[in-house]
């Protein structure tokens, strides 16, 4: 369809054909043989008229007159034409339509053809088009259909999980909120010891592959493992800021125990390098009906492990920290002990006699085994952590848990990112894209109130990071309805508060003090001497955790 009618006039013709143009509107001039004559028969008449003697000299004068008026008569006559010359050239350069006819400017009758013909051409498609349009249910069915696909225009969030450690409701949750525009992918690991296997053996072997767990935006990482996954750069620091109100509402107790230093100890000033979701503790289960049946007393405290008549009865977990802060605990000392001759009554040999007698009564120290060895009978007594204790025992009857009365040892699930992989290829996804900008809003949505509720029905063992210190009395009748009552003094999945009060987190230790530890292990075989023996194990202990972190006491823990 044309635009509105705007028509130019083609080059204006030259000044000396407007003669021919304006030919009709003006009388033709005399021709020059008539004027000759005319001028001699006005000669003779003023002659005679005048009478006069000397007609030429009354010529001249008649003549004088006469040729006055004519050059009035042509002055006015150039001035006419040089007037109506200038109109006629603004009529020709002026973008309006020309309604004179000519070869001037075309008319609008001459274009009317060519418009209906447009018009019809542009009708015809506009009525093809508008039979095309559906109607608003296929509309709506295609809106739909758009809006459930999947542009390339998402966000990808990927967390490596350990099994069972994060509630199938959170995910749903999670990506109902974020809509469209987030791609999550959850893979889970079956212990923490796999997980960061596999972020040890990526960096140091330099072998990625799409499915490796240093690709995740995040991954799951033991609080006692912490320290070492900070001070061998397997993961980064969080980029936080305290104004956040998820981190606000943190218990102090967290921030304390979480910043820590380049070298992965506790400082009041470093960064924060993980953010709990979950916690437990170390707890103790047995079998009533076995206690009931021989007449013995329930286990109250860590002492009661020394009783004779448990012997050969007891599994517990292969965790150095554990077993030595377990003897630490029965002797009134702390899981966080740094120097065992001065901090315990007896010193280092003290906790030797008394880490034998413990060893004798244990049949089996095994992390992966020890509840098998529970559930088929051959022993009486559990101990481990509440993780795996507690959906053991909800699958049991006749079995109680209690977390020992003197206070036991803390765990955390803690959420980290992996340190960015130092190859760079183009052939993989993931994290050498760099960290999602998701991570904040899925750690906020970890730590908000509503998502305590599937710990406080027993749906996942453990407790929200934000109970923690304050543990609700009444969480226990919110246990999913229909499960069989269990024997415990826990609240909720973890300590009373009274109790609370009394337990730790494993803090790092000095590698002198893990020198003492791996010395205490090994006398279970030979007796720790002292001297240069003594000394020789600590070196070799140390070497050997800074050569292989994996193997060392705090990295044997859950």
């Amino acid at each position: 369809m044309l635009s509105p009618l705007t028509l130019t006039s083609p080059r204006p013709p030259p000044l000396h054909s407007l003669h021919l143009t304006l030919s009709p509107l003006l009388p033709p001039l005399p021709p020059r043989s008539r004027r000759r004559r005319a001028l001699s028969h006005l000669r003779r008449n003023l002659a005679v008229k005048s009478g006069d003697s000397n007609p030429s000299s009354s010529l001249n004068s008649s003549l004088l007159s006469e040729w006055r008026g004519a050059v009035i008569r042509l002055s006015a006559s150039s001035l006419f034409w040089l007037s109506l010359a200038a109109f006629a050239f603004s009529l020709s350069t002026s973008p309006r339509v020309s309604a004179s006819p000519g070869p001037l400017a075309p008319t609008v009758a001459s274009l009317a053809p060519v418009l209906d013909e447009e018009d019809r051409v542009e009708d015809k498609e506009l009525g093809a088009t508008n039979s095309k349009i559906p109607d608003n249910k296929d509309l709506d069915e295609a809106f739909e259909k758009w809006e459930s696909k999947t542009f390339a225009l998402t966000v990808p969030l990927s967390v490596v999980a350990l099994r069972d450690s994060v509630p199938p409701s959170w995910i749903k949750d999670f990506v109902q909120s974020q809509g469209n525009r987030l791609k999550f992918r959850l893979e889970v690991r079956a212990d923490l010891a796999g997980i960061h296997n596999d972020l040890v053996e990526s960096i140091k072997h330099d072998k990625i592959n799409q499915r490796s767990t240093v690709n995740a935006d995040l991954i799951t990482v033991g609080d006692s493992w912490l320290n070492y996954a900070i001070k061998y750069s397997i993961i980064e620091r969080i980029k936080i800021t305290e104004k956040e109100d998820w981190f606000k509402a943190l218990p102090q107790a967290w921030k304390l125990y979480l910043r820590r230093n380049e070298e992965g100890l506790l400082d009041s000033e470093g960064s924060i390098w993980g953010i709990p979701y979950r916690w437990g503790s170390m707890v103790i289960m047995y079998k009533k009906n076995k206690f009931d049946k021989y007449g013995l007393q329930p286990i109250r405290d860590w002492k009661d492990l020394w009783r004779p008549e448990l012997a050969g009865k007891i599994a517990m977990v292969n965790s150095g920290r554990e077993i030595v802060g377990a003897v630490l605990k029965h002797m009134g000392a702390s899981y966080n002990t740094k120097n065992i001759d001065i901090e315990v009554p007896g010193g280092i040999n003290a906790v030797q006699q008394n880490l034998t007698l413990l060893a004798k009564q244990v049949r089996l120290f095994d992390s992966v085994h020890y509840l098998k060895a529970f559930s088929a009978g051959d022993v009486w007594v559990a101990v481990g952590w509440s993780s795996d204790v507690l959906p053991a025992a909800r699958r049991s009857s006749d079995v109680a848990v209690i977390v020992p009365e003197s206070g036991t040892s803390l765990w955390a699930d803690l959420w980290a990112v992996p340190s960015t992989p130092k190859s760079v290829t183009s052939e993989f996804g993931g994290r050498i894209r760099g960290p999602s900008p998701l991570i904040h809003q899925w750690l906020d949505f970890c730590l908000q109130p509503a998502r305590e509720l599937p710990f406080k029905q027993g749906v996942i063992p453990g407790a929200s990071p934000l109970s923690f210190r304050h543990p609700s009395i009444d969480a226990s009748k919110e246990l999913i309805k229909g499960s069989p009552k269990l024997e415990t003094n826990l609240i909720a999945g973890v300590p009373p508060p009274e109790i609370l009060s009394r337990c730790e987190f494993l803090e790092p230790l000095p590698d002198s003090t893990l020198a003492e530890y791996s010395c205490l292990i090994s006398s279970l075989q030979r007796p720790c001497e002292s001297g240069w023996e003594k000394i020789l194990d600590s070196v070799f202990a140390i070497a050997k955790a800074v050569a292989n972190p994996a193997g060392t006491f705090g990295w044997e823990s859950r």
